[in-house]
This record gives C-alpha cells, structure tokens and sequence, in this order.
C-alpha cells in the first residue's frame, strides 16, 4: 500500500512540478511519476533538512516534506530544460 501513495503523491508532485515549469504538455503520467519521485528524493536529500521537513514514510504526512519534494521536483525539470534547451525556462 505504501508503494501506491508513493506513486500517487509522486505523480501528483510531478504534475505539479510541470504546472510550475510549464513543460506539462511535452511528457506524459508516467514521466510526471517519475519527476516526481526523483524530485522527491532531491528535496528530502537536500531541502527538507534546511526547511524542517521529513520526507520519510513512517513520519506520515508532512507539509513542509511535500513542499521539499515540490521544490527538487522543479530543481530536477530546470536541470533537464538545462541539457536540453541550454537554457532553464
């Protein structure tokens, strides 16, 4: 069941990431999934020590977690615009 809400709040934060990006209409869910859970990772390896927030799954449900995971969610799309345009957009 966790493996699940992983997903789900993966895609979710991804499409988010997208939204704010606005690169939504160039991929598709499963690569919004996969920013998003790689985004995350970013955000909780990186940000949420400097924000105060747990990315971990056994902490429940944390605002300042998802907003961590939101932002290295962005941090990775702007790198990938980065290679992929030599420019962040």
């Amino acid at each position: 069941m966790g493996l699940i809400i992983w997903l789900i709040v993966g895609g979710i934060i991804g499409w988010l990431a997208s939204m704010i990006m606005k690169t939504d209409a160039q991929q598709g869910m499963i690569l919004n999934v996969v920013v998003g859970i790689v985004g995350a990772l970013i955000g909780g390896w990186l940000i949420a020590p400097l924000i105060g927030g747990s990315t971990s799954a056994a902490g429940g449900f944390d605002l300042m977690g998802f907003v961590a995971a939101l932002i290295g969610a962005v941090i990775l799309l702007a790198i990938v615009n980065l290679f992929r345009r030599g420019r962040v957009r």
